[in-house]
């Protein structure tokens, strides 16, 4: 088990040598390979046991480079210029089909592209030179990590780097946005809120299809114990993972104040924490739907196995 993390350097040559790398972001760890690449793209796929169907995002150092693999339009731009760096995913048509290969793209002909938030990441981004595609360093359909420690353990096994970029400080997936042929549609919700993104771009299309985003399957984001949403109370044997001031134990509460926010950042860690217990279930407290409430149901209800 790794005790310390490598130097950004470290991981961009491991990129160049066709090998995987874990790599922080703001959101959670992601498990890294050259998007080039279809050999490391399917070495990524064997790791996590994900399934070839669902796409990957490609992450880059800046717009610039964003716009040498995908087309962007002015409500694209307008987007990235909003949001990057920081956790929102833009869907847009490829531009470059061998700098995100086929394999990464599930065989579409739109690419997923992000610059991340966090500073370590974008060095090795940027000492990389290329585009790098990085799910979440989870294997395929349990919570994703957002420690070091926690992602050495998921797919630790399967890099030959790993940056050490400390917690997470968003703690949930990035928003993803399709802005194809003239629509701008929220595929999958995020710390970037559905308000946010209409405030730039005006209201969103409601048809946006979402075989174009990760992170898309039924049954994701889960432990290994069943989990339970919208609880009251626990039943026995069960951990309630609580929300607000006074429900449950404060050791288990995504926010003891009722933040968002920090309940976003809280939630993979508690569903990890919890599971180690080897409990009957996890309950979940209701969370609010509005802003940040909407990303943290999605996953929620998606690791109670319901399609949101």
């Amino acid at each position: 088990m790794r005790d310390a993390g490598d130097p950004p350097d470290q991981a961009a040559a491991a990129l160049r040598r066709g090998e995987l790398i874990l790599l922080p972001t703001e959101t959670v760890y992601g498990l890294g390979a050259d998007a080039a690449d279809p050999r490391a793209v399917a070495a990524i796929f064997e790791a996590k046991g994900r399934p070839r169907f669902n796409p990957l995002i490609a992450h880059v150092s800046d717009a610039a480079a964003a716009e040498a693999i995908g087309l962007f339009d002015a409500a694209a731009r307008s987007l990235a210029q909003a949001f990057w760096p920081g956790p929102m995913t833009l869907v847009v048509p490829v531009r470059d089909r061998t700098r995100v290969c086929d394999l990464a793209r599930a065989g579409l002909d739109s690419v997923a592209v992000r610059v991340p938030g966090h500073a370590q990441a974008r060095a090795v981004l940027s000492m990389f030179g290329g585009p790098v595609v990085a799910p979440s360093a989870n294997r395929s359909g349990r919570p994703s990590p957002t420690t070091f420690a926690d992602a050495v353990e998921e797919t630790g096994f399967a890099v030959s780097a790993a940056v050490d970029g400390g917690p997470c400080a968003v703690g949930l997936e990035s928003t993803v946005v399709s802005v194809l042929e003239g629509r701008v549609a929220l595929l999958r919700p995020g710390a970037v809120t559905r308000a946010e993104i209409e405030a730039v771009v005006g209201p969103l299309d409601g048809s946006g299809d979402g075989r174009r985003s990760p992170g898309r399957l039924a049954v994701h984001y889960a432990p290994d114990a069943p989990v339970r949403i919208e609880a009251t109370q626990p039943r026995p044997g069960e951990i309630l993972l609580g929300f607000g001031p006074g429900v449950g134990d404060p050791r288990w509460s995504l926010s003891p104040s009722g933040d968002l926010r920090e309940a976003a950042a809280n939630l993979f860690r508690l569903f990890r924490e919890a599971d180690r217990t080897k409990p009957a279930g996890i309950a979940v407290a209701p969370i609010p739907s509005s802003g940040l409430g909407e990303a943290i149901n999605d996953r929620l209800r998606r690791a109670a196995g319901f399609v949101g």
